[in-house]
């Protein structure tokens, strides 16, 4: 689709003298690489753990993502430059009003796209796959830019001609500003940033109604590509077995998992509740 595209715009803003229609189809053309980009990543995410990653492949997701992040600023940038060279080139000849049924068709088609991808990365929440969706947002928004700008020029005549190519600087501006907004949660998830508070909530509630579990000490969450990785801190009763403590934290791990399938590994440290002890201490010694 982004190549068909590509193909329809380059020709119609060649023809048509529009620089924001030829921008628009080297943005598609870029979308067609970061695509495969979050393809590639995405296949690596989802291949398991091995001997030499133990942990699995997710990483490979949110360095796709950000790799797709980086490309769509430095998309941005690029056609900013050439917008603002043409707004300074003599001679500029106006856009051919034929753009403006192109680029309604792109705008059309794009946004389409946008809402189908968007809705699958939402539903897997793969960063990855929530930036190539954005991908097709921004080229939509591209085009909205330079139907107004291309509009402008047509319909004010004379001394409006670089009215498109100020739509595109414009449109740059905002894919700049998408990008970024992108590119910091891929960061974050490649730092291993806490995911959202609310998952930590439930995690500690669900935890607590594990029979024996007195307490959660420390609940620890990162996510790896599709998958969830939690490390726990529980208290138990410090007078029980060593197996009594071992079967409680089978149970949380058994608890956690089934509550959310994304959870791939819980790793638990039992802990001892001695406060009822030092409780106890600490009164005798004030006695």
């Amino acid at each position: 689709m982004n190549a068909s595209l590509a193909a329809v715009k380059g020709i119609a803003g060649v023809t048509g003298n529009s620089y924001a229609l030829v921008a628009d189809a080297i943005e598609s053309l870029l979308d067609i690489f970061q695509g495969l980009v979050v393809l590639s990543g995405l296949t690596i995410a989802a291949s398991g753990p091995d001997e030499n990653h133990p942990y699995g492949h997710g990483k490979a997701e949110p360095l796709a993502a950000s790799m797709a992040a980086l490309g769509l600023i430095g998309a941005a940038l690029g056609l900013g430059y050439e917008s603002l060279r043409q707004i300074m080139a003599p001679d500029h000849p106006a856009p051919a009003p034929y753009t403006l049924a192109v680029l309604v068709g792109v705008i059309f088609v794009k946004e389409v796209l946008f809402r189908f991808v968007s809705r699958v990365g939402n539903e897997v929440e793969s960063t990855a796959v929530q930036t190539d969706a954005w991908h097709h947002r921004s080229d939509a928004l591209t085009s909205a830019f330079a139907f107004v700008g291309i509009s402008v020029a047509v319909l004010a005549g004379p001394g409006w001609e670089t009215a498109d190519d100020w739509a595109a600087l414009l449109a740059c501006m905002l894919i700049t500003w998408n990008g970024y907004r992108l590119l910091m949660p891929a960061l974050g998830e490649v730092m291993d940033t806490a995911p959202n508070p609310e998952i930590d909530r439930k995690l500690r509630a669900l935890i607590r109604g594990v029979e024996g579990v007195v307490d959660v000490d420390q609940c620890l969450v990162r996510k790896m590509g599709f998958d969830l990785y939690v490390d726990l801190h529980i208290l138990v009763n410090a007078n029980i077995s060593v197996r009594e403590g071992h079967d409680i934290a089978h149970q949380v791990k058994d608890t956690v998992r089934a509550e959310d399938p994304r959870v791939r590994d819980v790793l638990i440290h039992v802990e001892p509740d001695d406060m009822p002890h030092l409780a106890i201490n600490q009164g005798k010694r004030e006695g």
